[in-house]
């Protein structure tokens, strides 16, 4: 989702002005998407120059409020209506570190899975809580909640897996010992010399 669509649909329940906006999408989003204003206003004249919202005159208090525009509509319409494919998604640096942790020497990749699992069941223990707190009618904070847990789950599954196959990995290729030199030069040194038979 991007803040431009998040505008638009708050917009398509009618005129408002920046903070009402930014106040909305918080709600909306269960806080768990804080915005600026800056961001909002910023946002706000892209839309305007892309005919997709109008400005309106200012109130008594110097608040201008938007409108969403009928290329608005279509616009969002067209966003609803589309399905959210993988690359609309930010990259998974969780996968991308563990891709890195297993390219680069003395790095112990098992202590990342482990640390990162932890870290997963918290928040998991945490968005429960949340949703013991919710009211039970905030149907779109629940959904929100939910998403998140099923994601945390999902996540702590994919570590198991990820576990067990550096343990299988692991056990099919073993580590190849680094050939030893000998420096022979240094009769006290701790490293073992290899003995030339004639």
């Amino acid at each position: 989702m991007s803040i431009k669509h998040g505008l638009l649909a708050l917009l398509k329940n009618g005129p408002a002005y920046g903070y009402q906006l930014r106040t909305a999408f918080e709600e909306s989003t269960g806080s768990n998407w804080p915005l600026n204003i800056g961001q909002v206003y910023t946002t706000l004249s892209r839309l305007e120059r892309d005919d997709l919202v109008e400005a309106l005159p200012e109130s008594d208090q110097g608040q201008r409020p938007y409108r969403i525009t009928n290329h608005g509509e279509t616009a969002l319409a067209a966003w609803f209506s589309t399905p959210v494919t993988a690359n609309d998604r930010a990259r998974d640096e969780l996968a991308i570190k563990l891709s890195l942790a297993l390219a680069t020497t003395h790095i112990d990749i098992s202590a990342i899975v482990q640390t990162q699992r932890t870290a997963t069941i918290k928040s998991i223990q945490e968005y429960t809580r949340l949703k013991r707190q919710a009211a039970k009618d905030d149907i779109a904070w629940l959904l929100i909640i939910d998403s998140m847990i099923f994601r945390a789950e999902a996540e702590v599954r994919w570590l198991d897996h990820c576990e067990a196959s550096l343990l299988r990995h692991n056990a099919n290729h073993p580590p190849t010992p680094h050939p030893q030199t000998n420096s022979g030069a240094d009769s006290h040194s701790s490293m073992p010399t290899r003995t030339h038979t004639p």
